[in-house]
């Protein structure tokens, strides 16, 4: 069978290292033949891997998808706000599509392109490449073979790491709601997914709590300019101070704000880009820690915890059935599987995965391209119509927190959206 042929938006941190490698590694499965991206450095050195012509590579999505068709699929991956229109354009000229999550920060447009692709009878396949992971699908396997029985909850928590926290979400695109989506959808919709994923119930209820704590004016040490490199009387005393940390153990970080690699072109970027601002006079308003509570259906209960504030950047995952319980970390890749009845407990270590998010980067690519191969009128494992539940999650989820917790049933949620859109016509 003929490989598949794709188009590239948006070449940054997720297209071009998390996604596109995956047709270098594998030619005869994969060949990206065109890219869009404003980004003039990184759209020349995309085209320079991918041995792409000057005609195939485009500041706008706009241009490279004007005219005919150029590929069997588009893969997507600009900021969360400019997802929609894309996404609807290529699914409209043909294009199946694989989607940078989360889908939009609008639940109108979440629900659109849903639509939009079942129209179309296109692929519209969403990155919760978590589902794609050795570690999630063992978990879920375990569940459906009824090894714990009955889950009564599920205990989730998402330790972001403290310095991943500021890179991304305190100076980074995904530090402010209002320019990109809330850290519960942009982080977070991951986590939604996933507890869908191995629950497998519908959820009919959420409410949640949390705020920016720490990572605020009123925690700047005094004295502090609004650039780190502009002479910080808290240098040696601030975890964050982004010269110490960019140009010693976070230089490879660097790599996600500047082409020049070279000590002088990081502290060049330092000074010029929001990687250089003080943590703590930045225009960040994602919170930097939220819990969120569940009802699934069925009387399932499940919890989940995100905060900054961490060392490890991983995923912890307590599943407690009726039989027994499930007990996981991501970072060390093996679960544990307690019986109430023999007292056994049962250790799988999972083999090392390769690619990023526990090897669900990759798969998810390879998983997409079959899918795509052999498609007739099917959904993916993380397609819209799977994923829009996760999403609304996620925008109930904050919606609750800004209520002060209120409790949010999802279903007259759902129809509020609704009613909305008729009314805005």
């Amino acid at each position: 069978m003929k490989k598949i042929t794709a188009v590239l938006i948006g070449a940054g941190d997720r297209g071009a290292r998390a996604y596109a490698p995956y047709s270098l590694e594998n030619p005869h499965e994969l060949e990206i033949i065109a890219v869009a991206e404003p980004n003039k450095e990184r759209r020349n050195d995309f085209a320079a891997k991918h041995h792409l012509s000057d005609e195939n590579c485009f500041e706008s999505w706009e241009e490279l998808l004007n005219g005919p068709k150029r590929a069997d699929v588009a893969i997507i991956c600009t900021l969360d706000r400019y997802h929609f229109h894309p996404t609807i354009t290529a699914l409209k000229a043909g294009y199946h599509v694989l989607l940078e999550k989360p889908m939009s920060p609008d639940p109108l447009e979440c629900i659109e392109m849903e639509r939009v692709a079942k129209e179309q009878n296109r692929l519209l396949t969403i990155c919760h490449v978590l589902r794609y992971t050795d570690f999630w699908s063992k978990i879920r396997e375990v569940i459906k073979e009824g090894k714990i029985g009955d889950i009564a909850s599920v205990q989730l928590s998402e330790n972001v790491e403290v310095m991943h926290m500021s890179h991304s979400f305190v100076r980074g695109n995904w530090n402010n709601k209002e320019k990109s989506s809330p850290m519960i959808l942009q982080k977070s919709c991951h986590d939604m997914d996933i507890l869908s994923y191995i629950i497998d119930k519908p959820c009919l209820r959420v409410s949640s709590y949390g705020s920016l704590m720490h990572f605020n004016e009123k925690n700047a040490p005094e004295g502090a300019p609004e650039r780190c490199l502009d002479g910080c009387p808290a240098e040696d005393v601030c975890p964050f101070h982004a010269g110490k940390y960019y140009l010693g153990e976070g230089k490879g970080w660097a790599r996600k704000f500047t082409e020049d690699f070279t000590k002088e072109g990081i502290i060049k970027a330092l000074k010029t880009t929001p990687y250089g601002k003080c943590v703590y006079r930045s225009d960040n308003n994602v919170v930097d820690h939220q819990v969120v509570n569940m009802e699934f259906e069925g009387g399932i209960t499940a919890n989940f915890s995100m905060c900054g504030f961490t060392r490890i950047q991983t995923r912890r995952v307590q599943v407690m059935g009726t039989k027994g319980e499930i007990i996981g970390n991501m970072e060390d890749n093996e679960i544990s599987i307690y019986d109430f009845l023999t007292k056994q407990e049962t250790v799988i270590k999972l083999h090392e995965p390769v690619g990023g998010h526990g090897g669900g980067d990759t798969a998810i690519v390879k998983n997409f391209i079959n899918e795509v191969k052999n498609y007739t009128d099917g959904q993916s494992l993380s397609s819209a119509s799977v994923s829009l539940q996760s999403h609304l999650m996620a925008f109930a989820a904050e919606d609750s927190r800004l209520q002060k917790g209120k409790s949010i049933e999802l279903k007259d949620y759902y129809n509020e959206i609704l009613q909305s859109k008729v009314g805005s016509n």
